[in-house]
C-alpha cells in the first residue's frame, strides 16, 4: 500500500494544517499524487464547512469524496469529544481507518492530520495517541517554536515512541517571529530528537502554504 504519514503536533494552533498543506505542495512538486486527510474537525462556518479540511483538499492532487477526506466535522470549535457530544455522535476509528485505506489506494502519498496535540481525548474508541496506533502509522511532528517549546516536542516524541510508533520526521514551524534565542532553541531541538528535522519554516513565508513548501523535505521512505 501506498505509503502515509500521521502528522500531529505539540498542541493546538502551531500550524499542523499549514505544514500538512506544504508538505502536500512540495510532494505535489516532485510529481507525487497525493492526498491530505483531516478524520476530525471541530468549527464550522455558515456553510458547514471548516476551514482546515477545505485548505488540504485544496492542497491535495487527488481528489477523494468529502467523507473520505473528513469522516466527523463538528459545528462547535472545542474539544472533539466535547463536540462530539453535544452532537450525540460517536467518534469511531473503523470509518477514520476505512477512509486512510481508500486515499492511499488512490493516492501515491497520504498525510493524515490529527487534531490538537497527541494525546487530545476523543471518545471510547481512545485519544488520538490510540487512532495513530491503530492506523499503524510512521508519525511527523509539528512543533510550534515559541518559549516553552522545547519541553513540548520532548514530551510529543516521548508519547510516540512510548506508542511504539516511529517518529519520521519533525517540522519546526516559526509561529512566534519574536522568539528569543531561535537559532539557539532549534540546534537544541535537533541535539535531542531522535529524528530527522524536515525544515524549518519561517514566520509567514511568501506564498502561504506554497510558499512555505520550500523550506521543507519528504521524509524518507
Amino acid at each position: 500500500m501506498n505509503p502515509a504519514y500521521f502528522l500531529t503536533g505539540t498542541d493546538t494552533e502551531i500550524g499542523k494544517t499549514f505544514v500538512t498543506c506544504a508538505l502536500l505542495h512540495r510532494a505535489g512538486r516532485d510529481g507525487l499524487k497525493v492526498a491530505g486527510l483531516k478524520p476530525i474537525a471541530a468549527g464550522t462556518d455558515a456553510d458547514g464547512l471548516n476551514d482546515d479540511v477545505e485548505a488540504i483538499r485544496a492542497a491535495s492532487t487527488v481528489e477523494l469524496p468529502p467523507g473520505v477526506v473528513n469522516p466527523y466535522c463538528f459545528q462547535a470549535a472545542v474539544a472533539p469529544h466535547l463536540a462530539a457530544r453535544e452532537e450525540g455522535i460517536e467518534i469511531e476509528f473503523g470509518p477514520i481507518k476505512a477512509a486512510c485505506s481508500q486515499a492511499r489506494q488512490q493516492a501515491e502519498l497520504v498525510i493524515v492530520e490529527g487534531v490538537g496535540g497527541f494525546c487530545v481525548p476523543l471518545g471510547s474508541d481512545g485519544n488520538s495517541a490510540d487512532l495513530a496506533v491503530e492506523l499503524g502509522l510512521p508519525v511527523i511532528l509539528v512543533v510550534g517554536m515559541r518559549l516553552g517549546c522545547i519541553n513540548h516536542a520532548l514530551l510529543s516524541a516521548e508519547a510516540i515512541a512510548g506508542r511504539g510508533l516511529t517518529l519520521a520526521g519533525w517540522v519546526a514551524n516559526r509561529i512566534d517571529p519574536a522568539m528569543p534565542r531561535f537559532d539557539e532553541n532549534l540546534a537544541t531541538l535537533e541535539s535531542l530528537l531522535s529524528a530527522p528535522l524536515l525544515g524549518s519554516v519561517p514566520y509567514g513565508p511568501a506564498g502561504g502554504a506554497s510558499g512555505a513548501a520550500d523550506f521543507l523535505d519528504l521524509p524518507a521512505t
